[in-house]
């Protein structure tokens, strides 16, 4: 969310980070269902075949929040507070990395929980100024009881200095990689926003991403970004199933321009990436399989 400089920002800073505390622990529950035009929509949207269980990572279509209008930020998101803390001096708001299990399937139609928890929050200094952490764990339970565990990372920051930092490209792919190359485009990004109830405007709204936030384009969604990449990987290995999947976001991917999707294997597991059009790195990923 976007806002001006407040004044006596000092204290805002001291009586926020005082009272991280009180949000450490908190639990909010949440029932859904999965829905089969989700599933039917998000296939349509990633160009994938429609599945009668849920894919890797496709459960972030479901436990949407939809808020009424006046409850919403000027970045399009919940306004600051509620569940999450309210960490009000910095504006960029963004979904850092996960980590997760996946220990039983989900199908097309069963009920599912999914209970949230606040396990961390962190203050540091980067080379932008102050950065707040927030590490938030979901349990999510179906017909046979927990089928995900999960750790999602937010990140938040102010609006000084580039937003975008310059970088050096990825080493060469290793031999034996897979990779595909695509372009996400407007309508990608506006479709996969909606199927999972994020208003966040920097994704469909190019004014407002490069007049306020920044950036030379509509940024493409960390979320979608793994997604990809877990659907590369299925397609590498198809007869395996996924057990852990952590991913982490290293720089923003921008819409319109070729983004590779890699895979490789690696020790124990399978290290994947998604590199842009001048081969940075935007996001890492591992996985094993069971």
């Amino acid at each position: 969310m976007s806002c001006p400089a407040l004044a006596g920002a000092d204290t805002i800073d001291r009586v926020d980070a005082m009272s991280y505390a009180d949000y450490l622990g908190r639990q909010e529950t949440r029932a859904d269902h999965v829905s089969p035009l989700l599933l039917h929509g998000l296939a349509a949207t990633i160009d994938r075949p429609e599945p009668e269980e849920l894919p890797p990572l496709w459960h972030w279509t479901l436990f949407q929040e939809w808020a009424p209008a006046s409850a919403l930020g000027d970045d399009g998101h919940l306004k600051r507070g509620g569940f999450l803390p309210p960490v009000h001096d910095l504006p960029r708001r963004m979904w850092a990395g996960g980590r997760l299990r996946f220990l039983a399937p989900l199908r097309a139609g069963e009920a599912v929980k999914r209970v949230s928890t606040i396990r961390r929050i962190d203050e540091k200094a980067g080379a932008s100024g102050r950065l707040v952490f927030v590490t938030v764990g979901h349990v999510i339970t179906g017909d046979g009881g927990v089928a995900i565990e999960e750790e999602h990372d937010i990140v938040y920051r102010g609006s000084d200095g580039p937003a975008v930092k310059r970088g050096t490209p990825g080493s060469p792919l290793p031999a034996g990689a897979r990779s595909r190359t695509i372009v996400p485009d407007a309508v990608m990004l506006f479709r996969y926003s909606a199927l999972t109830g994020n208003g966040h405007r920097i994704h469909y709204d190019l004014d407002y991403v490069t007049r306020v936030e920044g950036y030379p384009g509509l940024v493409v969604h960390g979320p979608l970004q793994a997604t990809l990449l877990a659907g590369l990987l299925t397609d590498f290995v198809p007869d395996a199933r996924l057990s852990s999947f952590s991913f982490r976001g290293r720089r923003p991917a921008f819409h319109g321009r070729p983004l590779t999707l890699a895979c490789w294997r690696d020790r124990d597991g399978y290290a994947l990436e998604t590199r842009d059009q001048d081969g940075m790195v935007c996001m890492s990923a591992e996985a094993r399989l069971a």
